[in-house]
């Protein structure tokens, strides 16, 4: 046979010891998808390091690609818009932007979760630099009142210095006078996208891909009281509390605020963030 008799024996006890080391990582994944279907095998890796487990990331995606244990994300394909020629409403103040610390860039934008009979609306607003989401409302309809309700309960938990830059893209909810006004009483600078660049908002979009591929998708939402029962928990308990974010150092929007508050006390965290509105 060509090899040696201790090898001849020695084989099929290596190949029981992967197997059943493969089988105990595959439930390992599996429990940790029930929770978070949409970590990848870098995000799993740095999950199980958390907990004192170190396996290689090559042994992760093998028993991944074997037992066909996929994230819920997908990669998107397709065009990703054209620039405008038209002038912007305000200008885009992000591009180029270097953040020290949180407070200092907010950005928002709107997203609907398709129910059995009909839309909900989501208006969302994420401090850049911690990667939380610190202000949300729901609604069945796109008035630009519940946007105002996400700003308003953002604002009521954290006070930021004059100057801080609130960036959407120029959607009717942001360009009216009653919220630009509202930006303008409290301070904000105003930043926008250019029309048909999603990526000159790309730390809500990714947020709300993440929400639909990680929480409406493997939930399957499909009433309003899915809504009502899975998103504050999804947002406060998951997103905020649980999930890593390799931006910030595979750390937890919360864990990083946290470093941050240790750093400069001056910065109030974000308590409570249901927007609920009607």
């Amino acid at each position: 046979m060509g090899i040696s008799r201790s090898t001849f024996y020695k084989k099929p006890i290596r190949e029981q010891q992967q197997l059943t080391s493969d089988l105990k990582l595959k439930k390992q994944i599996e429990d940790l998808h029930q929770e978070l279907p949409g970590y990848g095998y870098r995000r799993i890796r740095e999950h199980f390091l958390r907990e004192g487990i170190a396996i290689n990331t090559k042994k992760i995606r093998r028993v991944m690609n074997i037992y066909k244990l996929r994230s819920s994300r997908r990669k998107s394909v397709g065009p990703k818009g054209k620039r405008s020629v038209h002038q912007l409403y305000y200008p885009n103040l992000i591009r180029g932007l270097k953040l020290t610390g949180p407070n200092q860039l907010w950005a928002t934008d709107i997203t609907f979760i398709k129910l059995i009979n009909g839309f909900v609306y989501l208006s969302a607003i994420i401090d850049v630099y911690t990667r939380k989401i610190i202000g949300w409302s729901v609604s069945k309809n796109l008035s630009h009142e519940f946007c105002l309700k996400s700003l308003e309960v953002a604002l009521k938990e954290r006070i930021p210095g004059p100057g801080i830059i609130h960036h959407s893209d120029r959607g009717t909810q942001y360009t009216c006078d009653n919220y630009v006004d509202f930006l303008k009483k409290h301070g904000f600078k105003i930043s926008m996208s250019n029309v048909g660049l999603p990526q000159d908002n790309a730390h809500i979009e990714a947020f709300f891909k993440t929400l639909k591929h990680e929480e409406v998708y493997a939930k399957n939402y499909k009433t309003m009281r899915d809504v009502v029962q899975n998103l504050p928990k999804f947002l406060d308990m998951v997103y905020n509390h649980k999930r890593l974010h390799s931006s910030i150092g595979y750390k937890t929007p919360d864990e990083f605020e946290k470093e941050i508050m240790e750093l400069n006390p001056a910065d109030r965290p974000v308590q409570k963030l249901w927007g609920w509105a009607v």
